[in-house]
């Protein structure tokens, strides 16, 4: 992608009316699938406040998309959850790795109306440049595979998508950790005050535990929790990155607590009782330019492996690595990374999730009839529900979550593929026009079309030849071609004879004047430059047919047929327009002379008081003049006009 031209204001100014606006009252969210709605009172209330008059005229349709951008900035997307400021910024966090994302921005005004609502300056739109799905760009590859410890549950869509099979290979040691039931409370608070006992009893028993969470918000939570209790632990989150490897080193150590998001569920291998090199370095802090093949050092790292033997043994003696999951996320696969940090190559180890009903999960997706049970049975907020039958209602829910967002990715790839015909189309296309030597007759080819396409509109066959608009047809030929024609045929093949003579005519007069080898480069020049701002426009086109084409369905029509016939009519245009823009510009083009270029960079440096060199000239600084009266500067003790100055 690359920035837009358009102006920041107007972000500042929608974000000043979305506080005033009420949900429910003026607009309704879908979080399952997140997106806002204004309602019709709402609609009222944001032409009331922008003073635009109707919303859904077509001069104000902007207005409807950044008010709905500004909304879900407000109500989806939450600080230190979906995005961190860091330096003035609004950094992406990734959802799946918890990781920052640097470079990465939301499109379609959706980024500039989350910097808008936190005060931070505000970038230029991103437009989109080239764009392609990942599942497209993995098909390019004549073969495809992979390796990865949480395909299972995602093996249908490897199926469907890449007509790829998951094969399970077992472990290389048995699998020895105790996965315990979901806890599930009613509050977030009763989920809380329960993990946090379980920590504190594991911390005083001296088994480590790794506490997963699934967003930055929710870690510092638990944090400020257990520094109140007093319990020693590490954070690992998106603001903390530079120390993850130290973190991670030392989090199978006896009495460890480490409280991390998804950072710390996807390949990061937790040794128990420590990492004996991190140990080692810890020892040698203090001392300044160390190396690893310092006497100290090794001195260092053989007590450190004697340590860290003994502790392993002690964490092996409690059970190993206790994984304690505050959440379930959207994907069983993240959750499953979660608990493959313990039991690592036939180590023993345990892990237990703590679940409560106000959590996304289960409030979005979960079923109604848990809240229902825990009503009717009278239950505390401390008090936990250890049932397969609710741990299978939340598998459950997870799985409709799965396949939801596997509808989406499906359906976007159904989208995708009619785009990536014509990806491939302009794509090849691009790529000749750079191995091509010469392009002459691809614009003589250029410059038929354009011709038949005039003719047609101006000269149509249909038509009587006394009802032809020849001055039109002049008018039409002077603005792509530059050149003045006057059609003395009544006939339209002669004419077209006539027209292709003249233009071909205007064309070697102008490479005469030019050099054919300086036209061969411009010919190339033009041609890339048009058909990638084209490109870059239709992309922003289709992100537009894209967006209405649902509506379709209103209509008995299936959308992604009618965007496939939408589809094949905006390219038809946008090659027609490139042929236009080509011609227009190769015919137009003048080409200065050495002379005139020296004069004109003559005068560039008489404005920019720059010399021939190209160093800025220095202003001639004079002293201070001498007075005919004042003694003279020679320090012959006369007068100035009596001396030196008898001629001046």
């Amino acid at each position: 992608s690359g920035p837009s031209e358009e102006s920041t204001d107007k972000y500042y100014k929608i974000d000043r009316i979305i506080p005033k606006l009420q949900r429910d009252t003026d607009y309704t969210i879908d979080e399952k699938a997140k997106t806002v709605i204004l309602t019709e009172e709402g609609s009222i209330k944001v032409e009331r406040l922008l003073g635009t008059g109707n919303l859904y005229d077509p001069s104000n349709i902007e207005f409807v998309h950044h008010v709905l951008q500004g909304l879900k900035a407000h109500t989806l997307f939450k600080k230190d959850v979906d995005y961190i400021l860091k330096d003035g910024e609004v950094l992406i966090v990734d959802e799946f790795t918890g990781r920052l994302m640097p470079g990465r921005r939301w499109s379609d005004g959706l980024h500039q109306a989350v910097e808008a609502k936190e005060g931070v300056k505000i970038e230029s739109e991103n437009q989109t440049l080239a764009t392609i799905t990942f599942q497209n760009y993995f098909r390019m590859y004549n073969k495809l595979a992979g390796m990865t410890g949480t395909a299972d549950t995602e093996a249908a869509e490897f199926g469907k998508i890449y007509n790829l099979d998951v094969m399970v290979i077992p472990t290389n040691e048995p699998m020895i950790r105790e996965d315990s039931p979901d806890s599930i409370y009613k509050t977030e608070k009763g989920k809380f005050n329960a993990a946090l006992k379980e920590i504190e009893e594991l911390h005083k028993k001296g088994q480590p535990v790794l506490v997963g969470t699934i967003s930055i918000e929710k870690s510092e939570v638990l944090s400020h929790m257990l520094k109140k209790k007093g319990i020693p632990h590490s954070v690992l989150n998106a603001k903390y990155h530079e120390k993850e490897a130290e973190i991670v080193e030392q989090a199978g150590r006896s009495g460890a607590v480490t409280i991390a998001t998804n950072m710390a569920g996807r390949g990061a291998d937790i040794v128990l009782g420590g990492n004996p090199e991190g140990l080692a370095r810890e020892f040698l802090r203090d001392k300044k330019g160390h190396t690893d093949a310092d006497e100290d050092y090794k001195q260092a790292l053989l007590k450190a492996a004697e340590i860290c033997i003994k502790d392993r043994e002690k964490v092996v003696s409690l059970g190993g690595l206790h994984i304690l999951g505050t959440e379930r996320h959207e994907a069983r696969r993240i959750d499953n990374q979660l608990r493959g940090r313990s039991g690592r190559q036939g180590d023993p180890g345990s892990s237990r999730f703590y679940l409560s009903l106000e959590d996304d999960l289960m409030r979005i997706f979960g079923s109604d009839r848990i809240s229902g049970l825990m009503d009717r049975l009278g239950m505390e907020e401390d008090m936990p529900i250890e049932n397969k039958l609710v741990s299978r209602a939340i598998e459950n829910a997870q799985k409709r979550v799965e396949a939801h967002n596997f509808d989406i990715r499906k359906h976007l790839l159904e989208y995708d593929d009619v785009m990536n015909k014509q990806r491939i189309e302009i794509y090849s296309f691009r790529r000749e026009i750079l191995q091509e030597e010469g392009l002459k007759e691809r614009i003589y080819y250029m410059t038929e079309e354009t011709v038949d396409e005039l003719l047609s509109i101006y000269c149509p066959e249909e038509k009587h030849p006394e009802e032809w608009d020849m001055k039109g047809l002049r008018d039409a030929v002077f603005g792509t071609f530059s050149l003045t024609y006057s059609p003395a045929s009544k006939s339209s093949e002669e004419i077209r004879a006539s027209l292709m003579s003249a233009i071909k005519e205007t064309y070697e007069k102008k490479e005469a004047e030019i050099g054919s080898e300086m036209m061969r480069y411009i010919e190339k020049t033009i041609m890339l430059q048009v058909v990638d701002t084209q490109w870059k426009d239709h992309l922003l086109a289709m992100d537009h047919l894209k967006e209405g084409i649902g509506l379709r369905g209103y209509g008995q029509r299936d959308p992604l047929t009618e965007y496939k016939k939408e589809a094949f009519d905006v390219f038809a245009e946008m090659t027609d327009r490139i042929s236009i823009e080509v011609l227009n510009r190769v015919f137009k083009i003048q080409v200065k002379k050495e002379e005139g270029i020296k004069e004109i960079h003559r005068r560039q440096q008489l404005i920019y008081n720059t010399s021939e060199t190209g160093e800025m000239q220095q202003p001639v600084q004079k002293g201070e003049k001498t007075g005919r009266n004042d003694p003279c500067t020679c320090g012959s003790g006369k007068k100035y006009k009596k001396c030196c100055g008898v001629n001046a």
